[in-house]
């Protein structure tokens, strides 16, 4: 009887932009202080990528090229990148095929996956299918945003959230019963209003109007946003832990989205798990929506131990929302 091939993590590389953006200087920007945005959303500094011409792609290389050294990988023997991001590069081309030059991975297939805060977890069981069915041997996911390109420095609410970032993970098989064992996958399109961005899609493409009226930075509800998150971030934890008969002693780590530390506070506590448990990296780089995870992952790597289980949780604009459970295959 042959072996069930999983879905392994097998290497996470990452990637954060040299220039912090501390909250004492956003207090130099807008009416807000350090106390405020601390004690609101567990946030000290974000990085801010800078330079003339510099995309998310660029991100995603770094933290990619790390990877392959890591791994000793020759970008050639790559099959499938998938970039997920709620900022690529262009409207067209994929980011993923810009990073595809950039590497030399001549030979891989690549897409971008856009599902925002989110996007890391659907692209990693999108990833998952195809190393699953033996399609592919090697699956490069990454998860990288430059929300700083779409963040309206005039809005107290939204510009002390969020930061620039990538993280990237190798997916590979495995026979030895570590990997992906499971996942739940949430969308509701009726959040629409309450996250989103107003201008420059096919629905109100870039007009003189648009810009005047700053509708191509994020707008978000806040307290709709965080009463929702928690909810549906901890309620689909839980039941990937029940369907998988998971007592909160079984877990390792939970590695959730860092949107907010109350948010994560919050899911944590509903599913019983205790704080020395949950990763949080969410005072260094804010929110960096679909780099969260696999930056939590790469600051983390030294932590996590051969056959640890551990629980990913993420929400996101659209509403998405989903978890994933997964064995580590490697020690560090």
């Amino acid at each position: 009887m042959s072996q069930k091939i999983r879905a392994a993590i097998t290497g996470v590389g990452g990637y954060v932009p040299e220039f912090v953006l501390s909250n004492k200087d956003l207090e130099s920007i807008v009416e807000t202080n350090d106390e405020w945005i601390f004690s609101r959303t567990g946030i000290k500094e974000r990085r801010i990528l800078k330079g003339e011409g510099m995309g998310t792609s660029h991100m995603c290389e770094k933290a990619v090229r790390e990877l392959l050294a890591k791994t000793n990988t020759d970008p050639k023997e790559i099959d499938l990148i998938l970039v997920a991001t709620a900022t690529p590069d262009f409207i067209f081309p994929a980011t993923a095929n810009i990073l595809c030059d950039m590497l030399g991975a001549s030979k891989a297939l690549s897409f971008d996956l856009q599902a925002a805060c989110s996007g890391f977890l659907y692209g990693l069981v999108t990833g998952q299918q195809f190393i699953e069915t033996g399609k592919f041997k090697k699956v490069i996911v990454v998860g990288a945003d430059k929300m700083s390109s779409i963040i309206d420095y005039q809005d107290r609410k939204t510009c002390i959230i969020f930061g620039d970032g990538a993280g990237a993970v190798m997916l590979e098989p495995s026979t030895d019963d570590n990997g992906i064992y499971d996942s739940i996958m949430r969308t509701d399109g009726s959040g629409l209003p309450y996250l989103h961005l107003k201008a420059g899609g096919s629905r109100r493409p870039a007009s003189q109007e648009t810009v005047e009226n700053r509708e191509h930075f994020v707008f978000q509800e806040g307290a709709t946003v965080f009463k929702f998150a928690v909810t549906n971030m901890s309620e689909v934890a839980k039941e990937v832990m029940e369907k998988n008969q998971l007592k909160a002693e079984d877990i390792a780590y939970l590695v959730p989205h860092q949107a907010n530390r109350r948010i994560i506070d919050a899911t944590a506590e509903r599913m019983g798990i205790g704080s020395e448990k949950v990763l949080v990296n969410i005072e260094k780089y804010g929110n960096t929506t679909a780099a969260t995870i696999p930056l939590v992952l790469w600051d983390f790597e030294k932590n996590f131990k051969k056959g640890d289980k551990i629980i990913m949780a993420a929400f996101g604009g659209g509403f998405t929302w989903g978890s994933c459970y997964l064995k580590w295959a490697y020690n560090s």
